[in-house]
């Protein structure tokens, strides 16, 4: 997983509340048994005129000119603003893995969904929270300014807008500590490689015929 300590990106802004997971990576696009390729298909249903299925050639599409992804001001935007409860609906993990695909580094929004949010953190998204007056500001502050852009310091918890001015905001020691180290789960275990190999290797000489295979 991709660590996050501080990031510097185009602000997109998503001008909708409750967008839920079948919005962000559509049901038909789940069908693939990989962990990569969803990125061409995020928002699909929004981002395109025509129905999508998997395995499309994207290029071959029609776009929706008037999707905010598909708007050149914001082209190449790694931070989403969203509103109110983003992420709702299904738990399935192709949402942030097709955030996190197009380009996404973080989001920020009032709220999650808190399967989705707990999903951010664990493929290296970082979901902020701010209170919906602060969001309100910063829609304001990306529709009156084109290509607005902000920096995320993950370790100083702080967003830093393009007037030098700052805004704090929280997050769990934890999750901060497995994003600024680029550990999601298989990682975190396997930081203990070592001891894992040496009790695999003591239980072995106790119990020799665990080594026995069924024929």
């Amino acid at each position: 997983m991709q660590a996050f300590t501080v990031h510097q990106g185009l602000v997109a802004p998503m001008d909708r509340a409750n967008v839920d997971t079948d919005a962000i990576i559509p049901k038909q696009f789940l069908k693939s048994i990989h962990r990569s390729g969803f990125g061409p298909n995020l928002f699909d249903e929004w981002r395109y005129l025509d129905h999508g299925e998997p395995g499309q050639d994207p290029a071959a599409r029609k776009p929706n000119p008037d999707f905010v992804l598909n708007q050149p001001r914001y082209r190449g935007a790694s931070i989403l603003l969203a509103r109110k409860n983003f992420g709702c609906g299904s738990s399935r993990e192709h949402a942030p893995w097709a955030l996190e695909q197009y380009g996404f580094r973080a989001l920020i929004a009032p709220s999650y969904a808190d399967i989705f949010f707990n999903n951010c953190f664990k493929n290296g998204l970082l979901p902020i929270v701010l209170p919906e007056s602060v969001v309100a500001g910063l829609f304001d502050d990306v529709a009156a300014f084109p290509g607005y852009s902000l920096t995320i310091d993950l370790g100083a918890q702080a967003i830093v807008k393009p007037d030098g001015s700052s805004i704090a905001f929280e997050v769990q020691p934890f999750r901060k500590y497995c994003l600024m180290n680029g550990f999601d789960d298989i990682g975190l275990t396997l930081r203990h490689a070592d001891k894992i190999k040496a009790y695999e290797a003591e239980r072995l000489a106790r119990m020799p015929w665990l080594a026995q295979r069924m024929l």
